[in-house]
């Protein structure tokens, strides 16, 4: 796993970059955060594969134990995917209602992600 480092107007922006998934659970979420957070990052860019696909069946209710460590420890996360592939509603509305927040972001591109974060 590699953290690729974004500075947009003094603010450090973790990106990771991996062929392998790094999120499989809660716990794992976590050890993430505090690495980037240790390291003087203030927000994060994570890719889908790097996601436990499992993290998109939200009945498990893993999506939502994850984006809750977000959450408390205020560090802001944007996921960066192809979304359009999932048939569920339901993860359709959360992507939804979790991009009219500046918390939690569902987007396309790099540069998508990036620009979230400036506005």
């Amino acid at each position: 796993m590699e953290i690729k480092s974004h500075n947009i107007n003094d603010t450090k922006i973790a990106e990771i970059i991996s062929d392998k998934i790094v999120i499989n659970s809660a716990d794992d979420s976590l050890d993430l955060l505090g690495n980037i957070y240790y390291q003087g990052f203030e927000k994060l860019i994570i890719h889908e594969k790097n996601i436990t696909p499992d993290f998109f069946d939200l009945k498990n209710g893993l999506a939502g134990e994850i984006l809750q460590k977000f959450s408390n420890y205020r560090m802001r996360l944007t996921i960066i995917g192809d979304f359009e592939k999932y048939n569920s509603k339901s993860l359709k509305d959360f992507i939804f209602e979790s991009n009219k927040s500046k918390q939690i972001n569902f987007v396309g591109s790099l540069s998508e992600a990036l620009e979230k974060f400036t506005s």
